[in-house]
Parts: C-alpha cells; structure tokens; sequence
C-alpha cells in the first residue's frame, strides 16, 4: 500500500450533503475530517456488531479521522474490532492510535524498544502496515523524552508511521520537545489531543497558545463532558439509563457540580436564543479554535454519529464567542 497515495485520498474524500469540512493536522501535510469518531467504546461497550453499525456510519458521514489507542476496549479489543469493522476502507481515512498507557506485565511507558513493540502490536491488531498518526498517549517520567522522540523518528523514517502527536503532555513540555526534534532533525510532533470543552478551558491558558506557534493541531477529546453537553441532561432530573455519565460515578463526581449544572443551563439558554441547541454550540465552539484539527467524538449508536456531525455547522461570531466567555468564565 502507498502512503502518500491513500492520504492523498483520504484528504479528498467528501460525500454530499452532510460531509464535515476537512481540516489540516498541524503541519503533518494531513487533512482530517473536522469531527473524529473517537473510538474508545469498541470492544467495551460495544460488541463487533455494533462497532461496525457505528464505523460504517461515519464512514458514510464523511467522518475520515478514527482515533483508537492499544489501552482501548480492555487492551487492544478497541483496535481489533476497528481493524475488522473498516477493512478495505481503512486506505481511505486517518488511522490513529496512541501507546505508552499500562497494558499489564509491565508493557507500558515511552522507552525505545517497548515503543516498537507496542506499534507491533497495534498494526496486528488493527490489520494494517502503517499508522497515519501515532500519539504518545502520556508522558513517561523514566524515559528521556530525546530517547522517545528519536525511536518515533525511526518509524517515520521506515514508512510504519506517517506523523507523530502526543496526548496530556504540559504545554512547556510540547515546546521542549518540539525544539528537541528541530535540533536533531527529527520528526516533530505534529498534534497534541487533550481535553477541551466548555466546562474544561485549562489548556488554553497555555497548550493553545504553543500549538498556535508550533503550528500543532488540537484534536480535542470529552468535548462533551461524558455528555452533559449533549442538552439530553437537566438539573434536578434523574439521568438517563444507559447513559455514559450514569453508570460513572467518577464522571458524575467531576462534571455534576453545582456550578457546572448552572453553566450548562445557561449555554443552553443562549445557545436556543441563536435558534441553535447546547450540542450544536458544544462542537462549534471547539471548531472556532483555528488550532482545533478535528473535535474527537466517541459514539455507542449509528444516529450519534449523524447528531455530531451535523451540530458541527454554526460558525460562531465574535460576540457570540465573547457571551460563551462571559457564561462559561464567569
């Protein structure tokens, strides 16, 4: 399989109609369809039927960025099941996945020999020869991050990775690690995915402001606050089964506060006086960022796939950005 030819292919890729606008992955020289499927229910909550229910609609929605990690689905089920479920298709879109997390027996961290074994792995669960994009998915304290970055820039060099991003790693760090890479000619980290949305804006104090001068593109994840900005949510209401936030007593623990039931109440309000709803503002205000690359969205059903991709059209003003501030700061 060529490379360069699929992501010539996979940037092109736009069906009518409801098709997310396509977006550039920092400088990586990819483009990625403005809202990603994230697929961390794959072989969790989702069994290889419905994994393949919800791949088969994003890919027909026009969705070109799938985003998996080995930790995933019980430790790789997320990647085997996404590897069957796209198949022939998986030449015409993004691939990403992310390593470095604790796979038992000690398979963890960013050292240079576990690093080959771990995208080993991956491409054998996942049925390909390549990653379009492969994450450090945490920092490793024990390991030299110019050990970390040289060992990346090997599998760039042999064609097993096309670009490399990082996951919760601190905005100096990024910077450090970028003019680490420049230094030694090596492949720079092209994204960084954390978390970001309207009830968690920590990052843009000073992850935003790296990526905007390091030229990074921001894939954020939870952009809907295990889904209480998903509008189906309201204060003083029993939460609805099945939800992801009801059966996680630690998601309920962080998002449900006080403070923040009053926030989404009131970015609901605003969001229906533009004639639009809470969902809708939750993607656009992401893609509002010009850093953002892709708004990384995890679905459990076909339709969520179609709701994501069609809240992610309201381009909002700068008075309309400037009321989010004041509801979301203040």
């Amino acid at each position: 399989m060529n490379n360069s030819e699929s992501g010539a292919h996979a940037a092109g890729t736009q069906a009518a109609g409801s098709t997310p606008t396509h977006r550039p992955l920092g400088h990586s020289g990819l483009s990625v369809s403005a809202v990603g499927l994230g697929c961390n229910n794959f072989g969790g909550r989702l069994d290889q039927t419905a994994t393949t229910a919800v791949v088969r609609r994003a890919l027909d929605a026009g969705i070109t960025l799938f985003d998996t990690a080995d930790i995933y689905g019980n430790r790789g089920g997320s990647e085997e099941m996404l590897g069957r479920a796209l198949g022939p298709e998986r030449r015409n879109i993004i691939l990403a996945s992310k390593f470095g997390m604790d796979m038992g027996d000690g398979q963890q961290g960013a050292r240079p020999e576990y690093i080959r074994q771990a995208l080993e792995a991956s491409l054998r669960r996942l049925g390909t020869d390549y990653l379009d994009l492969y994450q450090l998915h945490t920092p490793d304290p024990h390991t030299p991050i110019e050990d970390t970055l040289g060992t990346l820039n090997d599998l760039v060099q042999q064609g097993l990775v096309r670009a490399i991003g990082v996951s919760n790693m601190p905005a100096a760090d990024v910077r450090a690690a970028d003019a680490l890479a420049r230094q030694h000619g090596w492949a720079p980290f092209t994204s960084c995915q954390d978390e970001h949305s309207l009830l968690v804006r920590d990052i843009e104090t000073d992850l935003i402001p790296a990526a905007r001068d390091l030229n990074l593109g921001l894939l954020p994840y939870f952009p809907l606050a295990s889904g209480l900005l998903t509008g189906k949510y309201h204060a003083g209401q029993p939460l609805p089964d099945g939800a992801r936030i009801t059966g996680s007593q630690g998601a309920q623990d962080r998002y449900l506060t006080p403070r923040n039931w009053a926030v989404v109440e009131n970015l609901r309000t605003f969001a229906q006086g533009q004639g639009h709803t809470l969902l809708e503002l939750a993607f656009s205000w992401l893609l509002s960022f010009p850093e953002t690359s892709s708004v990384i969205a995890g679905a459990t059903r076909p339709e969520q796939i179609d709701a994501n991709v069609a809240a992610a059209t309201w381009t909002l003003s700068a008075d309309e950005r400037a009321e989010v501030d004041r509801i979301t700061r203040g």
